[in-house]
């Protein structure tokens, strides 16, 4: 079937298909397919003139582990052309082997359901460096970046690195939201760069404490797109480029409503107080009635957040919501189960459906993967257990999914007493 199509099973029939093979082990690519990998990755990195600098890296010779900031699919060919002509393992999302599980497995692919903690992934990811002797690439954010910035990284990295006794290095892409924003996937014109380094060396390993490991980490991960793109005067003039920023942007400063916001061309504006603001050619925002109160929008971004902090500390948070609800349990795509209730406060989250309900507490999920419009379902998310995926799609489309992305990062954040990136 085509993975937009929406099929209908009950849960009987879903629990009762073949499920991924969680646990086997990832195969070195084949040399075959490698080269196929270049000839697809080159083209498109040359075609965005994307300037690779290597800091470090010269006397990098054997397997290491390579930490990824994930902003759009070019993240993948920018890494497979910087470690040329050296293979690569890849961690990658079970959505991503819809239809393709044979050869993405033949590329060193190997499978992993999002912010579930799963012991079979540590072995995969040593077997990648240890037999195979591959570089294994990671993608720590596990999700898009919505307004191209840092996303949340699990303290889990630091614990998984000084198991490994491997060298580490990061490859940190500039301009790959700018191409194409997670909120409107329509590419732009922009030329990109990356910075390949090695942060963590073979004989530091045993020397820095998890701690050290992860600050080191969250020190490389620093990029702000929007801020690149005015220091590189990076112009876009594709008419089209604030369309759907009311994704992320979805709550009004003036006037705090959650629902109204809409965007079109290069406007984006309230339709309950008419604040209307233009996107410039530098990814700038400018208010044309008034008063700015946000030009830079990551800055609009992280002020949501912290109002969905204070709602959650405030007692304020609760969310819940009629949704459509999607399985994937395996590669032939999903498959719809029906209508159920999402709930979502300072519990987690718990979902509720016919012969369904799953619970999620706050500690099992440091994020949670949502989407824009998937495969023409619409805006949702998903979340997994050991043995499933679930994905969650609003019947009032007009909820603004991106507030749970804040939720369950500040809920986890506060349960856990973390202050981090």
């Amino acid at each position: 079937m085509k993975i937009t199509d929406i099929v209908y099973k009950n849960i009987d029939e879903v629990k009762a298909m073949p499920r991924f093979d969680m646990k086997k082990m990832p195969i070195r690519p084949k040399w075959y397919l490698q080269v196929l990998a270049w000839v697809l990755a080159f083209p498109e990195t040359f075609a965005v003139h994307s300037k690779i600098r290597k800091h470090n890296m010269s006397n990098l010779k054997g397997p290491y582990i390579l930490l990824c900031n994930h902003n759009s699919f070019l993240d993948f060919k920018v890494a497979t052309r910087a470690v040329f002509p050296r293979r690569s393992s890849y961690i990658v999302a079970i959505d991503g082997y819809i239809g393709r599980e044979q050869i993405m497995r033949n590329v060193g692919c190997f499978l992993k359901r999002k912010f579930v903690s799963d012991s079979a992934l540590i072995r995969q990811i040593e077997y990648s460096l240890v037999v195979n002797k591959t570089i294994c690439q990671i993608y720590p954010e596990a999700r898009y970046s919505l307004v191209g910035t840092t996303s949340m990284l699990p303290d889990s990295l630091g614990k998984l690195i000084k198991r490994m006794k491997h060298p580490v290095a990061t490859i940190i892409s500039h301009g790959h939201h700018l191409r194409q924003p997670f909120w409107n996937l329509k590419p732009r014109k922009v030329h990109t760069s990356s910075d390949l380094t090695l942060i963590i060396t073979q004989e530091e390993i045993d020397q820095l404490s998890i701690d050290e490991i992860n600050q080191r980490i969250r020190e490389a991960f620093q990029y702000d797109d929007y801020a690149y793109q005015v220091q590189e005067n990076l112009r876009i003039t594709e008419p089209f480029r604030a369309e759907n920023l009311h994704k992320p942007l979805y709550m009004c400063p003036h006037c705090k409503t959650e629902d109204q916001m809409t965007s079109k061309g290069n406007k984006l504006w309230c339709k309950s107080c008419q604040e209307t603001y233009e996107m410039d050619d530098l990814g700038r925002l400018n208010n044309v009635n008034g008063k700015t109160l946000f030009s830079h929008i990551p800055d609009w971004f992280e002020w949501e957040r912290n109002e969905v902090r204070s709602q959650i500390i405030n007692n304020q948070y609760h969310v819940e919501l009629e949704v459509n609800i999607d399985m994937l349990p395996n590669s032939t795509g999903f498959y719809r189960i029906g209508k159920g209730k999402l709930i979502h406060n300072k519990n987690g989250f718990h979902l509720i459906g016919e012969n369904l309900d799953v619970k999620k507490p706050v500690i099992a999920n440091f994020g949670v993967h949502i989407e824009y419009d998937y495969f023409g379902r619409g805006d949702g998310l998903s979340f997994s257990t050991m043995e499933d995926t679930y994905y969650m799609y609003p019947i009032n489309q007009n909820y603004p999914i991106t507030k749970f992305h804040f939720a369950t990062e500040e809920l986890f954040k506060l349960e856990t007493k973390l202050d981090v990136q």
